[in-house]
């Protein structure tokens, strides 16, 4: 590098971009680190040590990746699934969970190789004036996403303790202080934490299903429906749509290719080729315990709700069924009666709010990336968590105010219909990026994960413009009541 260059950045892509020397030191200069105070905080041992120690060292960014696919969002669509079409939509969560680990994969390398994450290599690599349009549709998907979360969290607390729900959603605006608090203590404190979210949500779904004898499910029928795939019943495609559409998070793409970067890797061929595969163990593992729990949620709607019509509660009340029931406020409502004990009901709250909680940790690290990556723009987080909460609680606590409770699935389709919106403005990027061999040298996807990745981002983009007309029309029904 020429001496012009002010401050050298040890994860500035030199011996891979092939690019000229003052190509690369454009890039350089303009290259500020993700999650500066986090970045290289963790040391990795040396690719000679063993495997434990080095698998270790690596896993934690996926966990923080993972909880996007387990966000209220999802439960909504993985419990009609369920409750409308038994196990016949398992094959689709599948499906969906397997192209997200692609998907995270490919994000994850291009960190490890480039030493920057997706929203600087945009900012970087694209044109001038397509950083504050990419910047702000990045904005607006986390801010939805912060809806899924705000929304799952005050459902919970409501649930739990009969706080009214326009009450529990401004409560949620204090979870700031939570994120606030675990910054100090690094970037492994908040792995933890969430990995602790995690294992909560697990448990209970374990519990639910292996545990109560009144939720054993027939295995062999799970798992033909899971390799036998159909979408041949009246309103399965949209279902369908609706959970593909919804799985791959926009912002977790642009935030896996940060978190990889918390680990102190050297630039040698060796290491870079350890961070690849750890990464990608890393999120397969993660993942698929995601798999798992939304599979868990299917499940349980298909075993408690599938079939029925309607469920006397206790006071007298009758809960009618229909496709376009709540299915979070009525999974929790009718699981104690059907399933004849309270303790149903309260797993499935604890689970939804550690849902919620966990989600709310890593937007606001998405939301950071995205900011700095982008802009180049430094708050401090606890002001940055405020902003993208409270943006998020304001349409919250005026859809609500004015329309009641009822109206917790319609907010849930509104932020589904931002965040596919926003999806190809990501996953396209990312691959364009890991594809190129001037971007990413020897490194670049070989030809599975170019087929995977394109394939699905295809697959998905297909579902989401297809599924749009209808989600768009329910969005508008969301805005103006009626």
């Amino acid at each position: 590098m020429g001496k012009s260059e002010p401050h050298p950045d040890p994860s500035a892509p030199v011996e891979v971009n092939g690019g000229s020397k003052g190509e690369i030191a454009r890039v350089a200069e303009s290259n500020s680190l993700s999650l500066e105070g986090m970045h290289g905080t963790i040391a990795v041992p040396l690719p000679q040590t063993g495997f434990w120690h080095q698998w270790r060292a690596f896993v934690g960014p996926a966990i923080l990746v993972s909880v996007g696919y387990m966000d209220p969002g999802n439960w909504g669509t993985d419990l009609a699934g369920g409750a409308q079409f038994k196990y016949g939509l398992l094959w689709v969560v599948g499906l969906a969970s397997l192209m997200a680990i692609f998907m995270q994969v490919i994000a994850a390398r291009l960190g490890v190789v480039t030493g920057k994450d997706l929203a600087q290599c945009c900012r970087d690599w694209y044109p001038a004036w397509t950083r504050k349009p990419n910047w702000l549709f990045c904005e607006f998907a986390i801010g939805a996403c912060d809806l899924a979360e705000v929304l799952g969290s005050a459902v919970a607390l409501n649930l739990l303790f009969r706080i009214p729900l326009l009450w529990a959603v401004i409560i949620t605006g204090c979870d700031v202080l939570l994120l606030l608090g675990l910054q100090r203590f690094g970037m492994r404190t908040i792995e933890a934490v969430v990995l602790l979210l995690v294992a909560t949500m697990g448990v209970c779904y374990f519990i639910e299903i292996f545990v109560l004898p009144q939720t054993r499910p027939g295995f062999a029928e799970m798992g033909k429906a899971m390799f036998r795939p159909e979408l041949g019943q009246a309103g399965m495609l949209v279902l369908a749509i609706g959970i593909i559409g919804a799985t791959v998070m926009p912002h977790n793409l642009y935030l896996h290719s940060a978190l990889v970067q918390s680990r102190k890797l050297q630039k040698e061929d060796a290491s870079i080729r350890s961070g690849i595969l750890f990464n990608t163990i890393d999120a397969s593992v993660a993942l698929s315990i995601a798999f798992l729990v939304n599979a868990a949620i299917l499940v349980l709607a298909a075993l408690v709700f599938y079939g029925k019509a309607s469920v006397s509660v206790p006071g007298g009340g009758v809960v009618t069924f229909s496709p376009d029931s709540d299915w979070i406020r009525v999974a929790y409502l009718t699981l104690a009666p059907l399933l004849g004990t309270t303790l149903a009901s309260t797993l499935f709250a604890v689970a939804l709010l550690a849902s919620g909680q966990s989600s709310t940790i890593t937007g606001t690290l998405a939301g950071q990336v995205v900011m700095e990556g982008f802009m180049h723009w430094r708050i401090r987080p606890w002001l940055r968590r405020l902003i993208t909460r409270t943006l998020a609680i304001i349409p919250a606590v005026l859809i609500i105010g004015i329309r009641g409770n009822s109206s917790v699935t319609d907010l849930l389709v509104l932020s589904q219909v931002i965040l596919a919106l926003q999806l190809p403005f990501a996953m396209f990027p990312l691959l364009h990026f890991t594809s190129s061999r001037k971007r990413m040298g020897k490194w670049r996807n070989g030809w599975f994960l170019m087929l995977m990745g394109w394939g699905s981002a295809l697959l998905i983009t297909a579902m989401d413009i297809y599924g749009l007309p209808d989600a768009l029309k329910s969005a508008w029904v969301v805005i103006v009541g009626h």
